[in-house]
């Protein structure tokens, strides 16, 4: 074998193999995988935001029942908007994974949605609801980030609180 055929066939080497590591290929790139923390945040805030739907139904009972349950639902609506602050920009919210969302929240079904001609939630169902969140807390914290963590800590504080305060609401 004399030394040009060698370099030939060295040179014709290198180019299938730079050939097949070019940009140009057919297939796109495997989708990144979600963000785990985004996937979190999703869920929560859906939980978060069935609540309030749960709340704004329980309101319906009478004047003084919305009265009282206002300063609840205004702190499930601070909660919400701090966890959208955590979302990273272009996350999507929408529907989770399957077991991603935790019934945590006590979320109505889809037969109870928020239209005003539905039957108020009794304050009892709030307050169940209320202890599913703060009970589901710990759990979620386990794969969160530091700065969710503390966030959820809080939150299910506040869930207990709610929960034993609508044990001792008369409306």
């Amino acid at each position: 074998m004399t030394r040009r055929v060698l370099l030939s066939a060295t040179a014709a080497g290198l180019a299938v193999t730079a050939a097949g590591c070019s940009s140009d290929s057919s297939e796109p790139p495997a989708p990144k995988p979600p963000d785990p923390q985004a996937v979190l945040l999703g869920s929560l805030i859906g939980d978060k935001e069935r609540l309030v739907a749960l709340y704004q139904r329980a309101a319906l009972g009478s004047a003084g029942t919305a009265a009282a349950l206002e300063p609840f639902r205004q702190r499930h609506v601070a909660h919400l908007a701090a966890l959208r602050e955590l979302l990273p920009a272009g996350a999507e919210t929408g529907p989770s994974s399957p077991g991603a969302s935790s019934p945590s929240a006590g979320s109505p079904s889809p037969a109870e949605g928020s239209a005003p001609a539905e039957k108020p939630v009794p304050v009892g169902r709030l307050r169940d609801a209320e202890r599913r969140a703060a009970a589901a807390r710990p759990r979620q914290m386990a794969g969160a980030s530091p700065v969710l963590a503390q966030l959820l800590a809080s939150i299910g504080a506040c869930e207990a609180v709610h929960a034993v305060a609508l044990g001792s609401l008369r409306v």
